[in-house]
């Protein structure tokens, strides 16, 4: 079995397990760790979450995030000013990072995405260089009413999760749902 397929296969036995009630929200947001390199095949096969979701009685809903950086900075007042001089673009880490929170609490607040269904948060590693993973999820935790899903290129090793194999690694309560053979967090 490869990567994603032990992935997938760790993401339906866990899905399935009955969702406890009253959960704070760190333990309502689900990190879905993989290595960087299985990005294109975990969503060549994204389908199969969902319908790994769906068989287990839940409601499945995506936010991709991977063009949301493009796209607000294609809308932002100054963006021709940070087109000519990219160097600039350091100036709006903040305003950026509170713009995928916006988005992402906007998402978890929609009708279907109540307390049976699955978040899932697809093209995480678009907001690299711009926002931090920890800092949006911990932002956002509070809308969550069923589960969040991170897609995770990166590890996760002694509750610590490294994002893209770039940088040091942040501690966060989110469960996770690894590649590892046979292997899924209870």
């Amino acid at each position: 079995m490869n990567t994603t397929d032990r992935l997938i296969h760790n993401y339906e036995r866990f899905v399935k397990l009955p969702w406890q009630t009253g959960l704070a929200g760190p333990q309502r947001v689900w990190f879905a760790v993989y290595p960087p390199t299985e990005e294109r095949r975990v969503r060549a096969k994204l389908q199969q979450f969902e319908m790994d979701t769906r068989a287990a009685d839940h409601r499945w809903h995506v936010v991709d995030l991977t063009t949301e950086f493009g796209a607000w900075l294609g809308q932002h007042e100054y963006r021709d000013a940070y087109f000519s001089d990219p160097t600039a673009l350091s100036s709006v880490e903040d305003e950026f990072r509170d713009h995928v929170v916006t988005r992402l609490r906007e998402e978890c607040s929609r009708a279907e995405a109540d307390a049976n269904a699955v978040v899932a948060v697809l093209g995480i590693g678009s907001i690299f260089g711009f926002a931090s993973v920890s800092d949006v999820v911990a932002k956002v935790e509070a809308s969550i009413r069923g589960r969040l899903l991170i897609f995770f290129p990166g590890e996760h090793r002694s509750q610590r999760y490294r994002f893209m194999d770039a940088r040091d690694g942040f501690n966060y309560m989110a469960v996770p749902i690894t590649c590892a053979a046979e292997v899924f967090a209870a």
